[in-house]
């Protein structure tokens, strides 16, 4: 029966719903974010991309900030209810590296750490363009997995 869920997912062409998760940042990125869902010029629905208020809806999580102490173990729990396959995507310097939060006593470190980082978009905040371009990148990989 496995291998014919998997068939029938690889068949059936379906779009990605994002799922973003804050972990601690600035906003910067989550401004960014916001310019990807609501300027006609940056769109991620041409992609065919929805974002989704519900992480069991997800199959492309975007995370942005540096992970904190505080909201750690909410990120992972929300990084669990995903359903597989999923593909995340890092939005921003600070899940990459800690970026300007490096070495704080309330940063647990780099996000890859703590949850499998697919697609890593640079920048602090990143360009627009960038953004979508991971997304795409994004999509590319949460299909090879169906």
């Amino acid at each position: 029966m496995g291998a014919l869920s998997k068939l029938l997912g690889r068949i059936s062409s379906r779009s990605p719903w994002l799922y973003r998760i804050n972990a601690g940042s600035c906003n910067g990125c989550d401004v960014e974010l916001a310019t990807t869902a609501f300027i006609p010029r940056y769109d991620v629905e041409r992609l065919g991309c929805q974002y989704c208020a519900s992480p069991r809806h997800a199959d492309i999580v975007l995370i942005t900030g540096p992970l904190t102490v505080r909201v750690k173990d909410k990120v992972l729990r929300l990084y669990q209810e995903i359903p597989d396959p999923k593909a995340t995507v890092a939005v921003g310097i600070c899940p990459i590296s800690g970026g300007f939060f490096r070495g704080s006593y309330a940063v647990c470190g780099p996000l890859d750490n703590f949850i499998p980082v697919d697609v890593n978009v640079v920048g602090c905040p990143p360009r627009p363009q960038a953004i979508i371009e991971g997304i795409a990148k994004a999509i590319e990989i949460w299909r090879e997995r169906l």
